[in-house]
């Protein structure tokens, strides 16, 4: 009697569930519409996704594998776990799935099939998995899965004749149906959901092939088609795509496409190399379009592969230093475009323009890149919402396009974009998006100009790049290890009109590969807003970071221990013996000493600020509660004030010597060894209304936080790095002055216009050909360089031509920066491009270029500050907080935008600056 329920339950309950549509159920509550009526009308779980999104999908997984669990635990009631009954049942449910619910079951059978036979299964998916690497055409793949299924049952059960028939059965079913139902994955690009694709690879055979739906390396398949895959799977309008590997079989990919008239494909190069940030290989390699069937597709792949080694594609990666490497296929259906172009982010010719540049035509891209038509051109300012320029184009899809490309921009970084695009009447589509190569790389003031300010001459520029590049690498080197070969960290700096510009890309570069978002260097050193770490990024270099972190727990132990044995004895050593009395090679013998422990200073020049910084924004205390008293610019102002009030008149001479001799090494750009110090100007300061800086020692934490002890090392570090370089200028004044005497230099400064390898081969040699007309020359240029005003923060590539300089910038009522030391105040402007004088009048707002401990007289005479760059660790901002006046930094063209006697109002703890 349980057989003959059992029976009924197969052949009549079975193919009812089967038939149940759970699928397009749950797509029309989630989403008003039914499977039936969309696609190819069938209602399965690729459908799901395709047509219904993520959480459709997923529900109709959950559906379709319950419905075989479901059988196959009911079967179990009426039957013997494990038998032919259960495989029975599994084919009345497909039966039911294919003529009642419109699906091939595939969901049902893998999940009745895991709870029937576990093993089976397991090893079907592991040998079918092997096996689609040899059989990589779609049907053949499953075909040879399901055969694989059938075998492996079979040999579970070699000597039960019923359940091996049922098996073979079961197989021929589903295999029979994959034949005759039309699946939505062939479907054109815009009638279809674009959701993950991945999920159903298995069941299809055709993992191999990939898509640009796949994450895709562009080692292995070129950067072209990786930036479109990303792109596509962010969701921007990518058409639907699909990649032939470097020295994969043709075959496969092409029976599993279908071009027709109606729907025409694109054979594009994505070769190893292309699209690169410093070659684009633009124009090298074949495109063919308009392929409408399978016999052309094969001969345009071919002809795509062939261009790789034409002789012109060849010459172009040997001018520009390439490897001969592959190429990858990338085919696209083919959009019908109304209209179309090319588009940069920025202008190629002058990138210091804001506008977005396009080229566009009605048609096809290809009528515009060809280069037999001249297109419409237009220029689009978007701050303004500004379209320069007339033509066929509707002035919506231009700006339409201008967003585009400058929000690709923004996500690559800041890198500018050259992009190609078409419309097709209705939607905006991406057909191409690559840097655009002359503007690469991106080199920025920001940081730099805080650094090293100013014009800057030959030596100290000498001097400083080795030691801030060589330190700087030796850090990234730590963390990356093996991931740096390819880096070269000796551009990490670089000259553009005699100022200091970094390395923006490279420096993105290695923050990206050490797993950190490209702008940590700027959170950490100026409090500029951080993104979020990608964690796979940071989880793949935990131990560089590691190691890393084991340098920052270290900080205090080994600066202690090389305070001892380097940075004392040395200063110590230099004190002794006035360079004035050394011969050329002791002094030169001097400076190497000198430049072996300022290396080491400036390791901690760039650990301590960015550790004191780190632990700052961990534990969040505020900086009005930490104790600056030891920073070089706040203990000078302090001790000259107390000097003055605490000391009698006939005493005074003698006391503020030895002041000079504790703090003379300050100078308005320490950094920088050709600018003067205190110690040989000391007239002005002593004509100054000093006040003291405040010291509201009931709002400090304790000096045992961990934050107050990293900001005390900081403060030590500053001094000893500005000791140090103070000590090499003077050296290299006592070394100048000798050559004068020699008659082998003919003016004072002289040597600040050689590069130090000259001032050693000099020491050397005491001659070096047409001395007196390199220095010459080179003072020329400094005069002209220093002339410059326009001189932009961000160069891309090479920098401007001079005529290119010319300021673009509009009167702003409001301006807006960092925040760097709180408080409210209204006053009047004063320019000070640099310390030119240090008095000023009552209630004056200072507006300056960049700050150093040397600006510190003059800052606090001021009601209020602003600088053009620097942070909320800047000197400047120090000084402002610790004697209480509203500060507000890194305010770009500042001394431009605003002028001398205006009235304003500066809030330091919003960081904004109105025009009154």
């Amino acid at each position: 009697m349980r057989e003959i329920w059992g029976s009924l339950f197969i052949f009549l309950v079975c193919p009812i569930i089967g038939g149940l549509p759970l699928i397009d159920w749950i797509n029309y509550l989630v989403t008003g519409r039914k499977l039936s009526q969309l696609g190819t009308g069938n209602i399965g779980v690729t459908a799901a996704f395709y047509h219904g999104g993520k959480l459709v999908g997923i529900l109709a997984v959950i559906s379709e594998a319950a419905k075989g669990i479901i059988v196959i635990l009911l079967t179990r009631l009426f039957f013997p776990t494990g038998s032919s009954w259960e495989l029975l049942a599994l084919i009345a449910l497909v039966v039911g799935r294919y003529w009642l619910g419109k699906g091939a079951g595939t969901t049902n059978v893998f999940w009745g099939l895991i709870v029937h036979d576990f093993v089976a299964v397991f090893l079907t998916s592991i040998i079918s998995g092997i096996s689609f690497t040899i059989f990589r055409e779609k049907s053949t793949g499953r075909l040879v899965g399901l055969f694989l299924l059938a075998l492996i049952l079979t040999l579970r059960r070699p000597h039960d004749s019923g359940y091996i028939i049922t098996a073979i059965a079961l197989a021929c079913l589903l295999g029979a149906i994959f034949q005759k139902i039309a699946d939505d994955l062939d479907l054109p690009e815009a009638s279809v959901n674009n959701e993950s694709k991945t999920m159903f690879r298995f069941f299809r055979g055709d993992r191999s092939i990939q898509t640009l739906d796949d994450n895709l390396v562009a080692s292995k398949v070129g950067q072209k088609a990786a930036t479109l895959a990303d792109l596509k799977r962010a969701g921007y309008p990518i058409p639907r795509g699909w990649i032939l590997p470097p020295g994969d079989d043709p075959q496969p990919l092409i029976e599993s496409l279908n071009p027709d008239i109606n729907h025409p494909l694109v054979v594009r190069s994505s070769a190893i190399g292309e699209d690169g940030e410093t070659a684009s290989s633009a124009g090298q390699y074949t495109t063919i379009l308009n392929v409408i069937d399978r016999e052309n597709l094969a001969a345009a792949i071919l002809s795509c592969q062939t261009s790789y080694n034409s002789p012109n594609a060849v010459n172009y990666r040997l001018d520009r230093g390439q490897e001969n490497t592959a190429m990858a296929v990338l085919i696209q259906e083919q959009i019908r475009g109304v209209f179309s172009g090319v588009a940069f982010s920025r202008d190629p010719i002058n990138p210091l323009s804001l506008d977005v540049v396009i080229e566009a035509l009605p048609g096809d891209a290809t009528r515009v890149v060809s280069g037999r038509i001249t297109p419409e051109s237009y220029r689009v300012n978007l701050e303004e919402n500004i379209i320069i320029g007339a033509g066929d184009i509707p002035p919506a899809i231009i700006q339409q396009v201008a967003n585009l490309c400058r929000q690709l921009e923004n996500l690559d970084h800041g890198i500018p974009q050259d992009i190609e695009w078409t419309h097709d009447g209705r939607k905006l589509w991406l057909l191409q998006c690559r840097p655009i190569t002359n503007l690469q790389p991106i080199w920025t003031r920001k940081i730099a100009a805080e650094v090293i300010p100013g014009v800057i001459r030959p030596l100290p520029w000498s001097i400083n790049r080795p030691l801030t590049c060589g330190v700087w690498g030796d850090i990234f080197w730590l963390v990356l290890d093996k991931k740096a070969l390819d880096l070269d960290f000796n551009k990490t700096a670089t000259l553009h009109y005699q100022r200091a510009y970094f390395n923006a890309s490279l420096l993105g570069t290695i923050f990206r590969r050490m797993g950190l978002p490209p702008e940590s260097l700027e959170f950490l050193t100026k409090g500029a807003k951080f993104t979020k770490p990608p964690l796979t990024a940071t989880l793949a270099n935990s131990p560089g970071l590691l190691k890393l972190l084991g340098r920052e727990l270290q900080l205090e132990k080994d600066f202690s221990q090389d305070q001892k044995n380097y940075f004392i004895p040395t200063l110590k050593k230099i004190n002794a013996t006035s360079p004035e009395a050394l011969s050329s090679g002791e002094i030169l013998e001097q400076i190497e000493e000198i430049l072996t422990v300022l290396k080491k200073a400036t390791y901690y020049s760039i650990l301590a600020p960015l550790s004191f910084a780190l632990r700052r924004s961990i534990s969040q205390v505020p900086f009005e509660r930490l104790d600056n008293s030891q920073a070089p610019e706040i203990a000078s102002m302090r001790s000259l004030s107390e000097l003055r009030k605490n000391t009698i008149d006939r005493d005074f001479d003698s006391a503020f010597s030895l002041w000079l001799e504790t703090y003379g090494y300050l100078s308005e750009v320490g950094t920088d060894i050709s600018i003067p110090r205190w110690r040989e100007n000391p007239q002005e300061l002593l004509q100054l209304p000093l006040d003291s800086p405040g010291n509201n020692s009931h709002k400090k934490v304790k000096s045992s936080h961990t934050v107050q002890k990293r900001l005390n090392i900081k403060n030590q570090v500053t001094e000893i790095y500005s000791r140090l370089l103070a000590h090499l200028r003077w050296h290299f004044l006592a070394l100048e002055t000798l050559w004068l005497q020699q008659q082998i230099l003919s003016e004072t400064g002289d040597i600040f216009y050689l590069n130090y390898s000259e001032v050693i081969q000099l020491g050397q040699n005491n001659k070096i050909a047409n001395l007196n007309q390199i220095i010459r020359q080179r003072r020329q240029q400094f005069q002209e360089n220093s002339q410059l005003t326009d001189i932009p923060y961000i160069v891309y590539g090479q920098p401007p031509k001079r005529e290119f300089l010319v300021s673009n910038l509009t009167a702003k009522k409001r301006l807006q920066g960092i925040a760097a030391s709180g408080g409210t105040v209204e006053g009047r402007i004063k320019i000070m491009p640099t310390l030119q004088n240090l008095e000023i009048a009552p209630n004056t707002i200072l507006v300056i270029p960049y700050t150093d401990s040397g600006w510190s007289p003059l800052l606090s005479q001021a009601v209020g500050i602003i600088a053009e760059v620097g942070g909320q660790l800047s000197h400047g901002a120090i000084i402002a907080r610790e004697y209480g006046i509203p500060a507000v930094m890194d305010v770009h063209n500042a001394m431009k935008l605003l002028k001398d006697g205006q009235l304003i109002r500066l809030d330091g703890s919003q960081g904004i600056i109105e025009i009154l």
